[in-house]
């Protein structure tokens, strides 16, 4: 309907090869995918060049947030249409050409503003309706996660899993900032002694298809049994 849909499309990024795996993302998710990839490092899953929708929607979702350089309102806003019910629609025609040049006003935004929003929005959407939950990887990028929950979602993180058998053989992570005493340990698992629900915290597309074998291996299905986050 009218009220719940955002439209966008494929893009052709220029120059061509720019932020390859970022076009290659927006340009092949599924329709689920639209859905369950929201809350990865890529932003919103269809792209905001492309958005198509009611003025109705627009106003119900509640306009950009114009707070100036530095917010990112595609997200915000992205984020409060799917709060909302939304669903993010893609042809998959690639009708945008999107030029990429470092002074674009995204790279305004800092890195520690958007990680915040979607640890928030990953612990609203997903976290809050799990008991517990494994952090697929247990180098920084899934310390960070760790450390970023709230203490009710920390405590539901019942292991870390990894492949790297470096990691693996320490057994456990201490949380050595934490303020309780004792200090919280977490399980260090290979992924395959490991039990889901999963957040995955390898970047996409970055293990040459070997993330995605793994994954399939185990039989896991998205938005079910796992979630990108990175």
């Amino acid at each position: 309907s009218m009220l719940t849909e955002l439209i966008g499309c494929g893009v052709q990024r220029l120059p061509e090869g720019s932020t390859e795996r970022y076009a290659r993302w927006i340009n092949s998710l599924t329709r689920d995918q639209l859905l369950t990839q929201a809350y990865t490092s890529h932003g919103p899953t269809v792209v905001m060049p492309t958005w198509f929708c009611s003025r109705k929607l627009f106003m119900k979702v509640g306009l950009f947030d114009e707070g100036g350089k530095g917010v990112p309102e595609d997200l915000l806003f992205f984020y409060q249409f799917l709060r909302q019910g939304g669903s993010p629609l893609r042809l998959d025609q690639r009708l945008l050409v999107y030029r990429y040049h470092e002074a674009a006003a995204t790279h305004s935004v800092t890195e520690s503003t958007i990680w915040k929003l979607r640890v928030d929005f990953l612990q609203e959407r997903v976290l809050s309706q799990w008991e517990n939950f494994t952090i697929w990887n247990a180098g920084k990028q899934g310390r960070k996660l760790y450390r970023s929950l709230s203490l009710i979602n920390q405590k539901k993180v019942k292991a870390f899993c990894d492949v790297d058998e470096n990691k693996i053989q320490k057994r456990f992570y201490t949380y050595e900032e934490s303020k309780e005493r004792p200090k919280p340990t977490v399980p260090v698992l290979h992924y395959k002694e490991a039990t889901g629900p999963f957040i995955i915290c390898v970047k996409l597309d970055m293990t040459g298809g070997v993330l995605e074998e793994n994954l399939n291996a185990l039989q896991l299905r998205e938005g079910t049994d796992y979630y990108h986050f990175n």
